[in-house]
């Protein structure tokens, strides 16, 4: 059964983690345009680390990162204040591992947002295991910037949904596209066992499964154009051998993509699902997860 928590909202304050890099620059400047929108503050937060991976540091090497943290911070405060001026900035200096910071400053009400990659990832990979943890711990909005930013946006906000489990997804996504002046597109992408004849339990007709979820949907979208008649709504319903190969093309259309990150139930394995980490790792826009669980309620 789903996690009893409050309904999400893109309305409280935003966090952002630096950590001096690209990468960081990116998603600060990302924050920031988004705290403005929101007429929120902002809070910037560089994780020392002092306290938790490096126990043993000596002092002169924790001075060291202190003083590291005040340059770190007021080159990400400076480009806060040039990206939006409006915006009222705080900055953090935290001991503690990035996602224990960055999540604790957010609490139960903020959007916390992050880079890709930062010092400590590795070349090979477009994620780094710090923003894998953020989007797999946080209960609250949380948004990936990718490593690259649009010459121009394309006033698309595009959202996926496969069932009622999405509708929060959805809605989030309406929220985002209607302040920023865009139209939203919902992706519906259907998969189907190829190899029948296994010992899964098929449907006689795997059309009326598709016919089923894809109306489910539809009631969504139904529900939204009438509770929000100033936005623009497309739903596109595709079969696809990979979900997730549609999803990421279709970011390459879209200023930001919402979706509704499906957490695991077992201890063992990662925490999100495929299609999730493949979207994280292939986007080319922002990704902004929302907190579900991959169990179906009963």
């Amino acid at each position: 059964m789903r996690n009893n928590r409050r309904s999400l909202t893109l309305d409280g304050p935003v966090v952002v983690g630096t950590d001096g890099t690209p990468d960081a620059h990116r998603a600060v400047r990302w924050a920031a345009t988004e705290a403005d929108s929101r007429e929120q503050p902002l809070t910037v937060v560089h994780a020392t680390r002092t306290e938790s991976e490096h126990p043993r540091l000596s002092l002169k090497a924790i001075w060291q990162a202190k003083d590291n943290a005040v340059d770190v911070l007021a080159e990400a405060e400076a480009l806060a204040g040039k990206t939006a001026p409006g915006v009222t900035v705080a900055t953090v200096s935290c001991p503690h591992e990035t996602a224990a910071c960055l999540l604790g400053q957010a609490g139960q009400e903020g959007t916390a947002v992050v880079g890709t990659r930062g010092h400590g990832g590795f070349l090979g990979l477009l994620v780094g295991s710090d923003a894998l943890r953020v989007a797999a711990r946080a209960s609250v909005p949380t948004v990936v910037v990718p490593p690259r930013e649009r010459d121009r946006p394309t006033g698309v906000v595009m959202v996926a949904a496969r069932d009622d489990r999405d509708r929060e997804a959805v809605r989030l996504a309406a929220d985002l596209a209607l302040r920023r002046g865009a139209s939203l597109r919902v992706v519906s992408v259907w998969i189907f066992l190829e190899n029948v004849g296994s010992m899964a339990t098929m449907p006689d007709d795997p059309s009326e499964l598709a016919a089923g979820e894809s109306a489910e949907v539809s009631r969504l979208v139904d529900r939204l154009r009438e509770d929000r008649p100033g936005l623009d709504v497309a739903h596109d319903v595709v079969r696809a051998a990979s979900a997730a190969a549609v999803l990421v093309a279709a970011t390459a259309e879209a200023d930001a993509v919402v979706i509704g990150s499906r957490r695991r139930s077992l201890p063992v394995g990662a925490p999100l699902g495929h299609v999730t980490h493949a979207v994280l790792h292939h986007a080319h826009c922002p990704v902004l997860l929302t907190p579900l669980s991959d169990v179906a309620p009963p």
